[in-house]
């Protein structure tokens, strides 16, 4: 047996090398590994080898600083071996009802309550979390790995096999050192991708590198006959119409108390919490809460020079608001500002911290990250509110009174071609199409929605079935987005919203106590599909509405009543104003790598038709800017 260890660990970054033909995994291969994902653990490393299997663990301490909390963990009797990213918020709770069990603790860390939980109840210990995770445990006596995420996908967790070599790791780059890595382009992927602004399947951007599903275990063992990872989903989103619905004012009380009980929960650490201000109701519900434990919680808020900046782009810098809660809520509060050129200076570092591209134009997140690095450890995100509680009504629209599911699939895909519209997807992909024209993204999108059992005969139905969309793709996009790039900072994002009662709660209450003008939009869809539509299509205050009405307890009414604003920089006015020279460069002129999956003239039509004015394609100008940087970074 080979064991090395190195200095104070407890998360966050995993990894782990498992050869099934029995030969040995190297420790200097597992150092490698983390030290490719050092910035998401700069509070120290461990490694655990043993013949053919190598796990390894990167530390950001948050909770018990001391060595108690080493990672590998072995359990007392030598059987059980624990690599753990994450945070279990009721592990204290856990812990108690271990200790009835007989197990005994030597430090405070939930990654100990973690590691007994597994010894007592096996994989079924996922059930009994309420947190964010994704951990790793090899079980000596029966030869087998076990992998686990948490229900929403807060924390990533990526796998590869190669021949023999089975790799795993929180980030691609860590999986990319094992010397059987190979860098290759997964061109299926990007065509979802360049559909979708997006990936909804388990692939990635590197032919053979996949995402491990949310809520789900694994197991990979080496008894015979077993040669590939078992995946076994533990849960599952279910938005459903209740059948006797309650009173409102039972559901606002609920809702008001299930919020005060997440905030709560999630504001333990032994470190500094901070809060994301963004000038909204979720992230201000959030501090209003959280300040009333944490006096003068740190907030941190990013503005944008609007100087330049047009039409609905003049509302997108949401500073005064965030400053006005700030002096409401008695925080220490830091903001910044980004202008045009902060996108192109940050691109590489971007890049290389993301890993591939996810939904939205996410640039912002990072530097609003970086700001709140400097200051604190632990964050408190809104991320999740939206998604729960119906905060796209213009979405949920587009598709909203059907024939049948059919009929329902054929709007909703119409409308979520984010990038490239499938009429012209042959032509973008014409260097590479022989290779993708067997995707089929229609499928992709309709079996997002296989694990959703739901009766569809009225309007609300076809409202949760898009929840239940939004939330499987759109969300988990979001929360990949924000993993990578507050860890490129090494700062930990928590996420109240994605409480397990607060989701549970959110997933069976009323669609009518969520949207104001479902049956105003019913009548119009029936009667006139043209024009009176768009008023609900671009800014609307309509949507969380019972969010909107407990949230009034903690801040203004100018904004619970607030339309709807997505954190997002003008960069439609920057591509076509200060920016442009940027974009010509990296994608008119020379030989962008881009150019080798895409065609070049096709491209540069869809481009100036954004730099001349005569369409919005900030999505997709980003989206190409993005991967053109994700090419030169040298992941493939």
């Amino acid at each position: 047996m080979n064991e090395f260890f190195a200095v104070i660990n407890v998360m966050c970054g995993i990894v782990g090398i498992l050869h099934l033909d029995g030969s040995p995994a190297s420790g200097e291969i597992l150092k490698k590994m983390t030290d490719a994902i050092s910035h998401r653990g700069p509070d120290g490393e461990g490694h655990w080898a043993e013949e053919n299997v190598g796990i390894g663990h990167r530390r950001l301490a948050i909770i018990d600083l001391s060595s108690a909390g080493h990672q590998p963990m072995i359990s007392a009797d030598h059987r059980y071996v624990l690599s753990y990213n994450g945070e279990v918020y009721n592990f204290q709770k856990l812990r108690s009802e271990l200790r009835v069990a007989g197990y005994w603790f030597k430090s405070q860390t939930d990654s100990e309550v973690v590691l007994h939980a597994f010894a007592e109840w096996g994989p079924k210990c996922v059930h009994r979390f309420n947190g964010m995770f994704a951990f790793a445990v090899w079980d000596r006596k029966e030869n087998t790995l076990h992998l686990a995420r948490d229900r929403y996908g807060i924390k990533p967790l990526y796998y590869a096999q190669w021949g023999d070599t089975f790799l795993f790791g929180s980030e691609q780059k860590a999986i990319l050192e094992h010397p059987e890595a190979k860098k290759e382009i997964d061109k299926k992927a990007l065509l979802e991708y360049f559909t979708f602004q997006n990936i909804f399947t388990d692939r990635t951007l590197l032919e053979g590198v996949k995402m491990f599903p949310p809520a789900t275990c694994g197991q990979l063992s080496l008894n015979p006959g077993f040669t590939a990872l078992q995946l076994n989903p533990y849960w599952d989103y279910h938005f459903e119409e209740p059948k006797e619905p309650k009173d409102r004012r039972e559901y606002e009380e609920e809702l008001n108390r299930l919020l005060k009980q997440a905030v709560s929960r999630q504001l333990v650490t032994d470190v500094e919490l901070g809060s994301y201000l963004s000038g909204g109701m979720d992230s201000g519900t959030l501090t209003a809460l959280a300040s009333r434990e944490l006096p003068y919680i740190k907030t941190f808020t990013c503005g944008f020079d609007l100087s330049s900046a047009s039409g609905m782009e003049l509302g997108f810098d949401e500073r005064e608001k965030a400053e006005a809660m700030s002096a409401l809520y008695k925080t220490e509060h830091y903001e910044m500002v980004l202008k045009a050129g902060d996108m192109e200076r940050c691109m590489p570092k971007f890049a290389w911290h993301l890993e591939e591209p996810r939904v939205g134009q996410s640039y912002p997140n990072y530097y609003v990250a970086g700001l709140a690095g400097k200051f604190v450890k632990v964050v408190l995100s809104g991320t999740g509110g939206d998604e729960l509680f119906g905060g796209y009504p213009w979405r949920y629209y587009r598709a909203l009174v059907n024939d049948d599911f059919e009929h329902y699939i054929d709007q909703y895909y119409l409308f979520w071609q984010r990038l490239i519209p499938n009429t012209d997807v042959q032509q973008v992909f014409a260097p590479v199409w022989y290779e993708v024209k067997d995707v089929w993204t229609r499928d992709i999108f309709r079996d997002v929605f296989l694990s959703h059992k739901n009766e569809l005969n009225k309007p609300e139905d076809y409202i949760n079935h898009s929840l239940y969309f939004e939330a499987k793709t759109f969300l988990h996009g979001l929360l990949v987005v924000e993993d990578k790039l507050s860890m490129a900072h090494g700062l930990e994002t928590r996420v109240p919203f994605l409480d397990n009662d607060l989701v549970d709660f959110a997933a069976r209450c009323p669609v009518g106590l969520k949207l104001n003008n479902l049956r105003e939009v019913v009548k119009i869809n029936e009667n006139n599909p043209g024009n009176k539509r768009g008023q609900y299509f671009e800014k609307t205050n309509d949507g969380k509405q019972i969010l909107r009405d407990v949230m009034g307890n903690y801040v203004s009414d100018s904004i619970t009543g607030a339309a709807k604003q997505g954190f997002s920089s003008p960069d439609a006015s920057w591509f076509k104003g200060e920016s442009i020279d940027f974009v010509r460069q990296k994608l008119f002129e020379g030989e962008p790598r881009i150019y080798d999956l895409l065609d070049r003239s096709v491209v540069k039509t869809l481009v100036n038709q954004h730099l001349e004015g005569k369409q919005n394609r900030r999505l997709l100008i980003w989206s190409l800017l993005n991967v053109e940087a994700w090419l030169e970074t040298g992941f493939a």
